[in-house]
């Protein structure tokens, strides 16, 4: 009982300090992978990279302790933090206040969703994400985080569209006007350490080596350079002029903000006092609306507006007072000396300070980092939130899970532990819960870390714990460290972990499996791409075409007409091309006969009827009826009524111990004739055969002349 409730117990049996000095060695080179890994898929979520670092203090030790998996590594990944930023972005600005505190929550939503549907033993939830869907989702998803990352390899900053690709485009025209080489060159040359040393040996901290390189390639040659200036020092009047609209359309937006938010009280306060339509209520959401159209409007005009200020290519002058002034390129004073830099003006989402405007000198950098541990505390909830965050939480509950138990198997198999996916469950939840309290978003197991520490040696959980005891050290003493570590560095840290994430053959697998599970793999990846950075929407159309499949073979099942074969069984004649009786038609229904479906097996047999002029008896092989329901007991009463009054006789063999109860309560059986049902399809041949062929010129029937009704019986009957 108290391994059930605390299964880090059972690591301790038999545990020495050879297993133990394993699990640290593990525990240390899954840290080496994971600080980095963090860092750059916080980014990817929407959050400071610091919040990486939070993501990974907690969870992995608590996931250790409570889940079932001895190797599995828990922390921020690629997919869940895709999802995050794709789940809160249209509730905050990314990286804002509002925006880390919806992530926090939505970790204690995820947590608290995947935490129940543990204890309450229903892992077996996540079988409506199919594989084909699960594919296609995420064969999209790694294409949509690579290129998302396309901005910072380039050293460009846009504005998100409301489509993926659109933000691509935007990025691709950025480049085009202005691309910070040595951000390009930082990019592909830590992909390039990193693919490097993979190849080597894969046992190497490739992500630490190439996070070291460059951050101390940047800290030398000063690759950020940023200075902030009072807008007076830019030369143009038309930048500033330029500047001023901007900073007036961002007031514009908050005030028209704050006034539809007035409203929109007044609204619910006027609906709660009085209800209905009344003129006043009518007035207030008209009045609400046209601020909405007033706030969208000036959010366009301030998107033109950082779009023209972002295009700008500058050049510093230093005046004979030492002060700096900064001219469009190539309209600087004859002869004044530049720094040979070219500058810009950094826009975020908000208004520019004008006493302070930050210009851009040189490349990103991860920046300061609070040093310590991060201040613990419970997320505020408010029910408004967990409304809107709930649909989202659900998903990403379920993607993480599978991919958690998708790994914690594969290692299981080579391995040879025990496997409990719903104690998982409650390891994934606890993991998010707890997590939670210590400022982290969304985790799940990660393949690749898993893999390192399988390949490290680990022994236990231990690993994991001491993977979270580094991160620890990290944020308590070497935040300083990482200042310089360049942001187009961290975007090929998420491009080389995405790469494994790609799956063509999945594809392939699934169409030859079944056409139709190929196609939706196949959809599911387009509507992916398509809806992008609405993933739900994608994963959505997934989900429902694998339902809608599903209910359409429940509803439509295959109704085989079976023959004699030369080896000796009753095979699909359509299949093998199979010479039928003329005068015995054998059916099998291959699936449960429940209302769905149950008026399809009745057309069947009357199709059968129509296309057979000389038939005289039905014989239904009902192996395949695993189950049967009311309707499907009535539809089967009604077609031995209607096939016997036809002046047709009906039999059925191997029919299952459920089904054969369910027409005994019923009275089915009593209709039909003891003597109709036959344990063996060989027996009920046998016995029909020479009654249907009385007075037949049929001399050669395949039922029997094929394969003798003896050699028949030995392999089984069918």
């Amino acid at each position: 009982m108290l391994t059930r409730i605390f299964p880090f117990l059972a690591w301790f049996k038999d545990y020495n300090g050879a297993k133990a000095r394993m699990d640290v060695m593990a525990g240390v080179t899954v840290a080496l992978v994971l600080i980095p890994q963090s860092m750059a898929y916080a980014q990817l979520a929407g959050l400071p990279a610091y919040y990486g670092l939070y993501a990974a203090f907690l969870p992995p030790m608590i996931a250790s302790l409570f889940g079932s998996s001895m190797q599995l590594a828990t922390g921020p990944v690629a997919v869940v933090s895709l999802m995050t930023a794709a789940s809160l972005e249209p509730l905050a600005t990314a990286g804002s206040e509002a925006f880390i505190a919806y992530a926090i929550l939505l970790t204690l939503i995820v947590g608290l969703f995947q935490f129940l549907l543990g204890v309450l033993r229903l892992g077996l939830v996540v079988n409506f994400l199919s594989h084909p869907v699960v594919n296609g989702f995420t064969n999209a998803a790694a294409i949509i985080i690579a290129t998302s990352q396309l901005n910072k390899i380039f050293g460009v900053s846009v504005d998100k569209a409301e489509h993926h690709y659109e933000t691509i485009m935007r990025v691709v025209e950025a480049a085009v006007n202005f691309t910070h080489w040595p951000s390009v060159i930082m990019g592909v040359g830590a992909f390039a350490i990193m693919y490097g040393l993979k190849k080597i040996n894969p046992k190497l901290p490739y992500v630490l080596a190439a996070v070291a390189v460059a951050t101390l390639v940047s800290w030398a040659i000063g690759f950020n350079h940023d200075a902030k200036v009072g807008l007076e020092a830019i030369a143009s009047p038309a930048i500033r002029q330029q500047i001023v609209d901007y900073n007036q359309a961002m007031a514009q937006v908050a005030q028209l903000g704050g006034h539809r938010a007035g409203l929109n009280k007044a609204v619910m306060a006027q609906e709660s006092a009085e209800g209905g339509e009344s003129l006043e209520l009518i007035r207030l959401k008209q009045q609400a609306s046209l601020d909405t159209a007033m706030i969208e409007a000036e959010k366009e005009r301030a998107h033109q507006l950082r779009t023209a200020l972002r295009r700008y290519l500058l050049a510093a002058v230093s005046g004979p007072d030492e002060a700096v002034v900064f001219y469009e390129q190539g309209q600087a004073p004859a002869g004044a000396p530049t720094d040979g830099r070219t500058w810009r003006i950094k826009l975020g989402e908000g208004a520019l300070d004008e006493k302070a405007i930050t210009m851009i000198g040189g490349g990103a950098v991860v920046g300061s980092i609070p040093p310590g541990l991060p201040a613990f505390g419970v997320p505020s909830v408010d029910m408004g939130s967990v409304l809107q965050l709930l649909p989202y939480a659900a998903i990403i509950s379920l993607l993480g899970f599978m991919e958690a138990i998708s790994i914690a198997k594969a290692m299981a198999a080579k391995t040879g532990q025990r496997l409990d996916p719903n104690q998982e469950l409650i390891g994934q939840g606890l993991a998010n819960m707890i997590g939670c309290l210590g400022k982290s978003y969304p985790v799940s197991g990660s393949f690749s870390r898993s893999a390192v520490n399988l390949q490290a040696g680990a022994v236990t959980g231990m690993s994991s714990v001491v993977t979270s005891l580094m991160v620890v050290v990290v944020l308590l003493f070497m935040t300083p460290l990482l200042y310089h570590l360049p942001q187009a560095v961290l975007a090929a840290v998420i491009m080389m972990a995405v790469v494994g994430l790609i799956n063509v053959a999945g594809f392939v697998h699934a169409w030859k499996a079944q056409w139709y599970d190929g196609a939706i793999s196949v959809i599911t990846f387009i509507a992916t791409l398509a809806f992008a950075p609405h993933l739900d929407k994608g994963i959505m159309i997934g989900v429902l075409l694998s339902l809608g499949m599903f209910l359409y073979k429940s509803m439509r099942p295959r109704v085989a007409a079976l023959s004699m074969h030369e080896d000796c069984a009753l095979r699909d004649a359509e299949h093998f091309g199979l010479r039928q009786c003329r005068h015995v038609a054998v059916v099998r229904f291959d699936g449960p006969l429940f209302f769905a479906n149950a008026s399809f097996l009745e057309d069947k047999i009357n199709e059968r009827i129509r296309q057979m002029p000389k038939l005289k008896h039905i014989l239904v092989v009902a192996n395949g009826i695993n189950d049967m329901d009311a309707s499907g007991e009535e539809a089967l009463s009604l077609i031995v009524d209607r096939v016997r009054s036809a002046g047709y006789d009906i039999s059925f063999s191997h029919v299952k111990e459920n089904v054969l109860e369910a027409m005994r309560r019923t009275h089915l059986l009593a209709k039909i004739g003891e003597d109709h049902i036959y344990p063996l399809a060989a027996v009920a041949i046998a016995s029909i055969h020479e009654s249907a062929h009385r007075g037949s010129d049929e001399k050669d029937c395949p039922l029997v002349t094929v394969c003798p009704l003896d050699a028949m019986r030995e392999v089984g009957g069918n």
